[in-house]
């Protein structure tokens, strides 16, 4: 049985991540620009995760899926990372993690959700229950071209979930695979017929639901490193299919591609950690990423310079991992009363070296191209009077750059 210890796996974790050094993963670290070479680095980020997880919340200047490639790409100009998903792109948007930008070479592997997707996992046979409505989408779509969710015939009630009926159809039959996001302008999803959008040879080469659970997998390990069987499923929403992962990852360690490998708890600045100390996790890990483990034992990643994530970043999604890892408590308060938030409505945690420093909670007034900075707590001290140096000096950088990605001005 292969161990590692805690440090090791989360420098195993950051590097596969591509926030130490990106060129061990053949990973671009710039992308200046708009244009060719900006849209080819984003998609190479993407390839390697194998997923962009989306989001809605803009507060602080970019969606998630900006700040994801905001992190990585250095001068990555965040209107991009709106308009990735275009005709003719080797992107598709799907149920990844969450919905997600997805790269085409995945596609086949998704033909076993399609399939489980015929009945929608939340409203069942909604398309089934409405073919009136099936059926006249599927007309519009076809002689009118895509069509835009705001479009839709139909009027809504109030209430979070009292959508059109269209528009639910119209997402289940995506679901389904019967009809695919074509574009997204200002984050408003345009659907049109599936053979309008994906390429014939991909929608020709479905795979078996076992070749896809082994290709997720290693797809998986490939953004994480070290992992337990729990964060690979949820990796792909791989829920309720406990036979079918522990049959695949059978496979997979019989064709020498992954390896079961235990996580040994080290006690960090963090009092859960320390009662865990000592106690081992088990998990997963490819064999030539056991290799960059032992690597890594011998790097010192440079503190001095912090960088902002997502808290939906590849990193930080898995709350449980985080903190086993990190000895920090990930949290989104997003859905609490202001009155009841300890850090803020959307924070982003503030990477210095192979630490979770600090967290801003920002607000970005586009109108007035300034950036304010609602909270700023640091890890070491809990308030902000009393912090290390080097946590202080990383996480003004980090607020410095971001701030200059998106072209705002601080608000005094």
């Amino acid at each position: 049985m292969e161990k590692l210890t805690t440090r090791q796996a989360r420098r195993l974790a950051l590097a596969k991540a591509g926030l130490l050094k990106p060129e061990w993963l053949g990973l671009p670290r710039r992308a200046r620009g708009s244009g060719k070479q900006a849209r080819e680095a984003a998609h190479k980020i993407l390839e390697h995760f194998g997923y962009l997880q989306l989001d809605t919340v803009s507060i602080a200047g970019a969606r998630s899926h900006a700040l994801v490639l905001m992190s990585r790409l250095g001068g990555f100009d965040p209107r991009l990372g709106e308009e990735l998903l275009r005709p003719g792109e080797p992107l598709f948007e799907y149920w990844g993690h969450e919905a997600s930008w997805i790269p085409h070479s995945l596609y086949p592997a998704f033909e076993f959700r399609r399939r489980d997707f015929q009945q929608h996992p939340w409203w069942g046979d909604l398309i089934g229950q409405h073919p009136k409505v099936a059926d006249r989408l599927r007309g519009r779509i076809r002689d009118e071209g895509a069509l835009r969710s705001v479009d839709m015939e139909g009027s809504s009630s109030k209430g979070w979930w009292d959508l059109k009926i269209s528009k639910r159809v119209a997402t289940a039959m995506w679901s389904s695979g019967e009809l695919a996001i074509r574009e997204r302008h200002n984050f408003q999803r345009s659907f049109d017929l599936v053979e309008r959008v994906i390429p014939d040879h991909l929608r020709s080469q479905p795979l078996t639901r076992s070749e896809s659970f082994e290709i997720l997998l290693l797809k998986a390990l490939d953004g994480h490193g070290w992992a337990t069987t729990g964060t690979l499923a949820s990796t792909w929403r791989l829920r309720n299919c406990r036979d079918d992962l522990k049959s695949a990852l059978e496979r997979l360690q019989e064709k020498g591609k992954v390896l079961p490998c235990t996580l040994e708890i080290q006690a960090l600045e963090n009092r859960a950690l320390k009662k865990a100390a000592g106690r081992t996790i088990q998990g997963w890990i490819q064999p030539t990423d056991l290799e960059l483990a032992a690597r890594l034992e011998r790097i010192r990643p440079r503190k001095d310079r912090g960088v902002l994530l997502s808290p939906f970043d590849p990193v930080l999604w898995d709350r449980r991992r985080v903190e086993l890892l990190f000895g920090f408590e990930q949290v989104l308060e997003i859905f609490k009363p202001a009155a009841q938030r300890v850090y803020g409505y959307f924070c982003l945690p503030v990477l210095a070296g192979e630490k979770l420093v600090a967290r801003f909670d920002l607000k970005a007034d586009r109108a007035q191209g300034q950036l304010q900075v609602l909270s700023r707590r640091y890890e070491s001290s809990g308030n902000s009077t009393t912090v290390h140096s080097w946590e202080a000096e990383a996480a003004q950088s980090a607020l410095e750059t971001f701030q200059k990605s998106l072209g705002l001005q601080p608000r005094e």
